[in-house]
């Protein structure tokens, strides 16, 4: 027995340490959330893109480190800290799960399936443990902080759900605006015949135009806007009040201030008590502001529906389910009775999923409903221009030549965007435009100047030369470039400096093609050209 225990301590020893990582972990995440609030802010996204902060391998696997608290099943903790630092990892890895919710727009479906199954076991051993945790453990400490642990566990499951609404959701919203999006588009598209030669204030309305086509049905913002987001802020109100309730008053009113842990993972329980109270409130900025964002628009709709309207739940909310129930079986069965039970089957259970989903969008249309006209209620008591901070004119430069409101895409039953919001993109796109002409490509504009035509071109890429291959490979721009800018330089009668200058012409324009070339390739026929290009290149 004494060559257990002391061989028991021997492994009990680093297990501080460990801690220390788990700190390390938890630090990680924390300053993913504070730089995409950073962005966010700066770049007066209220919204807050996931851009440092996201679901994908290294966040789960970060916060897998981070979670290792609540599913140590070894782990021995009978004081207040040791159950507090639990408290706190769970609360944590919902804040987490919250601040996930708009990268899901980022993502194919694929990856929204996997990166979902990967969460929802993650999540899923974290409750499983914590379940047998207390009912193990049943210390005066546990029976007091009872309450608060499954609050937080089933807390957690609400976001896991929310964010499984907002997966199912994403693929018919993307769809839906991407038809808006092409639609637009060619409308836009034709009025460039209309207009005929262009002006600079012409080319210049036309880019911010398509500015703001594209920041409007940008699928992180679609999903930021929606009423779901409005449960996931609530959520977020209550689990912030129960980590302070469980950290502060409980520990007022019950227990010591200075206690001694009794976990295995000894003096770094502090530590990880309090960085991962602090990535909690930098995860508290996401869903909140997103709420407000959400609730801002509302408010601003000038068109007032019915109460059941507004609950109405839109067709692309429930678009991948019915799409997987309408679906036939993936497989064969030559029983025609097993393959009627399991069609029915499946058949049954997406029925419930589609109810489910249902009863949560309207949840959280409801709980938006309900912010809009809260928050309306106190724009009119302390704001008396409610109408010019919500619905301000156009009458500004920007929208005194093109009323740019035409071109912003929302899906079925959003509000349309309010005025400020519509500015603060036009004037990202006139800052990009200011930085553009700054930065122009000075070398290759002196190369144009010195050009008189482009027939070189032409002639290199004549029909009259065979191919090589068997094959008529599909037109691409940047190699017949990027092989006559070799072909110069080999010469023999060129001078290094001029031979030097036209390298650097070449170089400016060389990512300009690229982008046009990536742009109007969406069958992806020049893919290998390009890596051809780059290695001439180079």
């Amino acid at each position: 027995m004494d060559y257990t225990t002391a061989e028991q301590d021997s492994l009990d020893s680093p297990m501080p340490w460990i801690g220390m990582y788990i700190v390390a972990a938890s630090a990680v995440c924390t300053l993913a959330m504070a730089a995409d609030a950073f962005i966010g802010f700066r770049s007066k996204k209220y919204w807050l893109l996931c851009n440092y902060f996201s679901l994908n391998a290294f966040s789960l696997t970060v916060l897998a480190v981070a979670m290792k608290l609540p599913i140590d099943l070894t782990d021995v903790d009978i004081t207040y800290d040791d159950k507090n630092a639990r408290i706190g990892s769970v609360v944590l890895m919902s804040t987490a799960m919250s601040n996930f919710m708009t990268s899901l727009g980022a993502m194919e479906n694929n990856e929204i399936v996997l990166n979902m199954a990967a969460l929802g076991i993650l999540v899923i051993t974290i409750a499983g443990n914590e379940i047998i945790h207390l009912f193990k453990m049943q210390s005066s400490v546990t029976l007091e902080l009872l309450p608060e642990m499954v609050i937080s566990v089933v807390i957690m499951f609400s976001f896991l759900s929310t964010l499984c609404c907002m997966s199912l959701m994403a693929p018919g919203a993307k769809r839906y605006i991407g038809l808006k999006y092409n639609e637009m588009r060619e409308l836009v598209s034709n009025r460039q015949v209309e207009w005929g030669r262009f002006i600079v204030d012409e080319v210049e309305n036309m880019v911010k135009a398509y500015w703001v086509m594209a920041q409007t049905s940008r699928s992180q913002f679609v999903l930021a806007r929606s009423s779901v987001s409005c449960i996931s802020g609530l959520l977020f109100v209550f689990i912030a009040l129960l980590l302070v309730e469980a950290r502060f008053v409980n520990r007022l009113l019950y227990f010591p201030w200075h206690e001694e842990s009794g976990s295995n993972y000894g003096w770094s329980v502090g530590w990880i008590l309090n960085t991962q109270s602090i990535g909690v409130a930098m995860g508290t900025i996401a869903p909140l502001l997103r709420w407000f964002v959400a609730s801002w628009l509302k408010i601003s709709e000038t068109e007032r529906r019915s109460f059941r309207n507004e609950l109405k739940v839109e067709k692309y909310w429930t678009w991948r389910l019915v799409e997987w129930r309408d679906r036939s079986l993936p497989f064969q069965l030559q029983n025609r009775f097993c393959k009627m039970i399991i069609r029915d089957a499946r058949r049954t259970l997406l029925n419930f999923c589609i109810r489910v989903q249902i009863l949560f969008v309207s949840a959280g249309k409801l709980v938006l409903f309900l912010s809009a006209r809260l928050g309306s209620a106190v724009f009119l008591c302390f704001c008396k221009i409610k109408r010019s901070v919500f619905a301000e004119g156009t009458e500004s430069k920007e929208g005194a030549q093109v009323d740019f409101r035409q071109y912003v895409i929302i899906l079925e039953g959003e509000p349309e965007l309010p005025y400020k919001i519509l500015k603060n993109i036009c004037n990202e796109a006139d800052k990009l435009i200011k930085v553009g002409d700054k930065k122009q490509p000075k070398n290759l504009i002196q190369l144009f100047k010195k050009s008189s035509n482009f027939c070189g071109v032409g002639r290199f890429d004549s029909r009259q030369v065979p191919s090589l291959h068997s094959q008529e490979p599909p037109n691409c721009w940047s190699l017949p470039v990027v092989t006559l800018t070799a072909i110069s330089v080999a010469l023999t009668g060129i001078t290094y400096e001029k031979a030097n200058q036209l390298l650097v012409c070449v170089s400016e324009g060389l990512p300009i093609v690229k982008l046009i070339e990536e742009t109007l390739d969406r069958t992806g026929e020049l893919e290998n050209i390009r890596k051809v290009t780059d290695v001439v290149w180079d």
